[in-house]
């Protein structure tokens, strides 16, 4: 039998696909162009990358978290990757070498943040300051660009006319999905989130359950950065400024409470898509970028609102 909270968790989901097929039919009727097949491919390209970005926001929010580093790691996993293939490593191993340093620095916060008891929003906002600073260390504050067709693939490449960020993106939430809802690890994180010490108390071993979370979450800011360095032909230190913005706005317009012990992959998929179909909707209609963070900041706003009323009603 499906309990009051449940049903509650179902309706938002619900109401966030309501609300992306209101955003998309709106920006139908103003532009021509939106609901054009190239478009929409489009928005499928710009939103995988944030979309990637979310799945590990996701599993850090469901243990209550916060990652703030996940923009600065995805440019510190890029430029590594560039400087590797630069300097002759083949592309499989420098992709490799990429995703590790990018899952080190999620360990790290998880060791922080559970270990050293610093609060989450303290540790990656340290990690955030860490990774941008090594990144133009790196580089010498230039972009790494130039590389082979193999490597750009990731990013230019299609399976049946399904560009290959997409079909990446799809596998991850799929993989994320089975993870979440269908493991130890996943169980475990819904349960810290709800109550850690009693987690704890029930023999759950918290601590590294909350660090392999961050781990997950440094890793896809990895993979994330692979392919922006693979569409840009270039791997820039400044990359994925205000993305931990978005990869948040992401996750809670998708039903995943920022109190912890709630959400769904799938409904990080929605919202990663609301927010693509959003920032491609206000660029056709030659809205400033400026504007468009005000909207962003406008929808989290809500939807956090939304998250504490439903709150209220649960208990």
């Amino acid at each position: 039998m499906i309990n009051k909270n449940q049903i509650l968790q179902n309706s938002r989901q619900l109401g966030t696909l309501i609300g992306l097929f209101i955003v998309i039919l709106i920006f139908w009727l103003l532009s021509p162009y939106f609901f054009s097949t190239s478009n929409l491919v489009n928005i499928l390209l710009q939103s995988s990358i944030n979309a990637i970005i979310a799945v590990g926001m996701t599993y850090v929010i469901i243990t209550a978290g916060i990652d703030l580093s996940v923009g600065s790691i995805m440019a510190f996993s890029a430029v590594i990757l560039a400087s590797a293939m630069q300097s002759g490593i083949g592309v499989p191993i420098a992709i490799l070498i990429s995703l590790i340093v990018g899952t080190l620095c999620g360990l790290s916060n998880g060791l922080l943040i559970s270990y050293g008891m610093l609060p989450p929003f303290i540790a990656t906002l340290g990690m955030m300051s860490i990774a941008r600073g090594a990144a133009l260390l790196v580089t010498q504050g230039k972009p790494i660009s130039g590389f082979s067709p193999e490597f750009r693939f990731l990013a230019t490449g299609e399976i049946l006319s399904i560009p290959f960020p997409v079909i990446l993106m799809i596998i991850i939430y799929i993989a994320a999905h089975i993870i979440l809802k269908k493991t130890l690890l996943g169980r475990y994180t819904y349960a810290i989130g709800g109550n850690e010490e009693a987690s704890h108390l029930s023999g759950i071993n918290t601590k590294i359950i909350k660090t392999t979370v961050y781990g997950i979450s440094g890793l896809l800011s990895g993979f994330a950065g692979v392919i922006l360095t693979a569409r840009l032909n270039s791997a820039q230190p400044i990359a994925g400024i205000m993305y931990e913005l978005d990869a948040i706005a992401a996750v809670v317009i998708g039903g995943t409470s920022l109190l912890g012990g709630e959400g769904k992959i799938s409904g990080t998929l929605i919202g990663a898509l609301i927010m693509g179909v959003l920032r491609n909707g206000l660029n056709l209609l030659g809205v400033s970028s400026f504007v468009q963070q005000i909207v962003i900041g406008v929808v989290i706003i809500i939807a956090v609102l939304v998250d504490m009323i439903l709150k209220k009603r649960k208990k």
